[in-house]
């Protein structure tokens, strides 16, 4: 019985990914107990080596690649065994070594091809009518062997009982049995799978070229394979869906075919001279023509897909994770629109902590313009709720619907004196929302239309909260997202949503259901039994309390509860990132230097003691207290500002209080922005006017840009210069050169 070497997965990951051994294994070991990634990025730096979030999750993604990997050699060696090919041991040991090598899954099916069972084929069909040693004799005649010689070889098989009844026949089926072999050498269809990806070009073309579509621009188009940017690739696959291109590999295939005819006789025969050589020649024309290249083309357009798909997968994600991380606006109390023509635009006013205070429906807009109702009825809502800002839905009628607003701001203001700035709110899965079964929980009484307008108008005050109730995939910051494996997608986006909720902490005292569901270690029923209890019992006074939450166990609570905040509770630490596994580390810092937990209340008082703490080697203080110095720093860090919303730190969105059309710009211009969408060729800038502008990717910096995503993110406030200008279209060109983010 032939077996293969368990890999060492510690040293495959840590050559992969460049780590050490030691962090590979302890990152694999910390995933096999079960913990979470945010988790062990977090709280397990001192065993990991500070692998950051992506390490891990690049690690966990290879190490399940490495696990599939070896199953799979594991299972090929066994149908290998039961088919009885590695009974000759020479054989076996060469199949073992190359199966042991494969790094690739296509690697290790090249090596089992030639063993693989086959459905009825050209090449079958020739051996069961007894025409395998002619193809044997083929292959090892001298090359010059003439014509006349190989066909007195050939009339021997020719039989009308086994369907061979001429020698063109036997000698046609012997070579339909050569250009298999040849297929089914794996060293053959790796040296045109290099080729090929080397040298060839992805063509497309119109099925009608008198069409108009938005693939106009990919009717005659032809990209060398190395260069073809993955958004191209993801276009081509669907206009090819859509039946509008024809998109195919252009491979070198004469050049292809002389490095295959020197491989497989080692020398280039003469042109039309009947001799073994040409045969053989012929055999492997027919071998990449019939059989490798139309394989070989499928796996590396599905390869390509993958990558491409894999890109466009990413930058969904960064898009939404700086999506997710917007500053919130704090203590406001603030008026929802969701704009729309012929249904009228709904209006949500909630107060600073999101509950809702009333809902109206005005029609400033096409078809009723009952302007002045409505300018009646926002002014009262503004007045009567003393509200702070108005968000506006970016869907449809959102531009009329902000130029009304606009004149309502300055009539409000002249009425009031008091001036009420708004915003344009990414509307993007509001209606999924609207639609949900949780919107339908929270408010049973209202419209669909309704609950979308308090969802734009929370997501100004809190867009992580309100998010993370929509499926990620209809926040609507990608690029294709699509056109690619949704499976896949949601895998990816919800990682990202769970980074982000753990770094920014959840207040376990206000969180949804839907919020808690995405922290570290717990599940959507367990996120609904803390509410439950919350509800139950009344507000957490302390993260110890969790421990009651029906289903929370030692494990789950472990990994949730440095996650979860407690702003006002009995523990100062409890408002902070630091683990209560590491309380006791910060008690030792109060004892050693004669204070008690009074000091981490008072701000001033705190700030002095840190100061005192952090004028010794960080390396020495964790020695003497026994601790890791990464943990210890992230203690001292979490002290400094308890209850710090990391969030903070970013630019506030830009408010306005007058709207500009495409007529008021002009090339020139000077505008500050909001980076609404980045994708591979540049960024989506809303600069107050109808549609977003578009800085390039060439426009983006003075120097050289590798990609958008290395200059700028969702939600950047940026300063933009006006470059081109198109009224037909209503396009808005932009530049960020000599400018750049504010």
């Amino acid at each position: 019985m032939h077996s293969l070497q368990s890999p060492d997965y510690s040293l495959l990951i840590s050559r992969h990914a460049g780590i050490r051994v030691q962090q590979a294994s302890a990152a694999i070991r910390l995933l096999e107990e079960g913990n979470t990634i945010p988790f062990i990025a977090r709280y397990r730096k001192e065993m990991t080596g500070e692998l950051d979030e992506n390490q891990l999750r690049d690690i966990a993604q290879r190490y399940e690649f490495e696990k599939t990997l070896y199953a799979r050699k594991t299972d090929v060696l066994r149908l290998l065994e039961e088919q009885g090919v590695l009974a000759d041991e020479e054989l076996a040991s060469n199949l073992l070594n190359n199966i042991a090598s494969a790094s690739t899954l296509t690697e290790v099916e090249d090596i089992y091809r030639p063993y693989r069972p086959k459905r009825k084929t050209r090449a079958s069909v020739a051996k069961a009518r007894g025409l395998e040693p002619l193809a044997a004799w083929l292959l090892q005649a001298a090359p010059n062997t003439p014509q006349s010689a190989i066909e007195a070889q050939a009339a021997a098989y020719v039989s009308p009982d086994q369907e061979v009844p001429t020698v063109e026949d036997a000698l046609q089926g012997a070579l339909d049995i050569l250009a298999e072999q040849i297929s089914d050498d794996a060293k053959t269809r790796q040296l045109v799978r290099s080729l090929t990806l080397r040298k060839a070009s992805l063509r497309s073309a119109a099925v009608d070229p008198d069409a108009v579509t938005v693939y106009q621009q990919y009717y005659d188009y032809t990209e060398p394979l190395r260069k073809v940017p993955p958004h191209r690739i993801l276009a081509m696959n669907r206009g090819e869906r859509e039946a509008v291109l024809k998109v195919s590999i252009v491979a070198p295939q004469e050049e292809i075919l002389s490095v295959l005819t020197n491989h497989h006789i080692g020398m280039y025969p003469v042109p039309d001279a009947p001799c073994a050589a040409r045969y053989r020649a012929d055999a492997v024309a027919d071998a990449y023509k019939r059989l490798i290249a139309p394989a070989v083309e499928r796996e590396i357009r599905a390869d390509l897909t993958e990558r491409a798909e894999a890109h466009a997968i990413q930058i969904f994600g960064q898009n939404l994770r700086s999506l997710l991380l917007q500053p919130p606006l704090r203590k406001k109390r603030v008026l929802g629109v969701d704009p729309a023509y012929r249904t009228g635009c709904k209006l949500a006013a909630v107060d600073d902590t999101g509950k809702l205070l009333e809902v109206a429906v005005i029609y400033p807009t096409p078809p009723q313009n009952k302007v002045q109702e409505a300018t009646e009825t926002v002014l009262q809502l503004l007045a009567r709720h003393e509200l702070d800002v108005i968000a506006i839905g970016n869907g449809t009628a959102s531009r009329e619907t902000e130029a009304f607003i606009a004149d309502c701001v300055r009539a409000f203001h002249e009425s009031s004196d008091r001036v009420v700035p708004y915003l344009i709110v990414s509307e993007a899965g509001a209606s999924v929302y609207s639609a949900s079964p949780l919107a339908g929980e929270e408010f049973p009484d209202l419209d669909v239309s309704e609950r979308s307008a308090i969802s734009i108008a929370r997501r100004v005050q809190d867009p992580l909260a309100e998010l993370v109730k929509i499926d990620p995939q209809s926040v609507g910051v990608g690029q294709y997202q699509h056109d690619v494996s949704q499976k896949e997608l949601a895998a990816q986006l919800r990682a990202v949503v769970e980074s982000a909720v753990n770094q920014v902490g959840v207040d376990v005292n206000t969180a949804s259901p839907s919020l808690l569901a995405y922290v570290s270690g717990l599940t959507r029923s367990t996120a609904k039994n803390i509410v439950a209890f919350r509800e139950q019992n009344g507000r957490f006074r302390s993260r110890a309390a969790l421990a009651q939450v029906p289903r929370m166990g030692p494990k789950t609570l472990e990994q949730c509860v440095g996650f979860l905040r407690i702003p006002d509770g009995d523990n100062v630490l409890d408002a902070t990132p630091i683990h209560p596994e590491s309380y006791p580390v910060v008690e030792q810092l109060l004892a050693r230097t004669g204070r008690d937990a009074a000091v981490l209340r008072n701000p001033p008082e705190r700030s002095a003691w840190l100061a005192a703490l952090q004028a010794q080697p960080l390396h020495e203080l964790a020695a003497d207290l026994g601790v890791g110095a990464p943990t210890l720093r992230d203690i001292l860090e979490a002290l400094e500002r308890p209850g710090r919303d990391p969030r903070e730190d970013v630019a506030p969105p830009v408010l306005r209080t007058d709207v500009m059309k495409l007529e008021d710009i002009a090339v020139g211009m000077e505008l500050a922005g909001t980076v609404r969408n980045v994708v591979d060729f540049g960024a989506f800038v809303d600069v107050g006017v109808k549609n977003d502008g578009l800085v390039h990717i060439s426009e983006l910096s003075d120097s050289y840009v590798r990609h958008p995503m290395d200059v700028v993110s969702v939600g950047d406030v940026v300063q933009v210069r006006v470059i081109q200008i198109d009224l037909v279209r209503g396009r808005l060109g932009l530049s960020m050169k000599r400018g750049g983010p504010v």
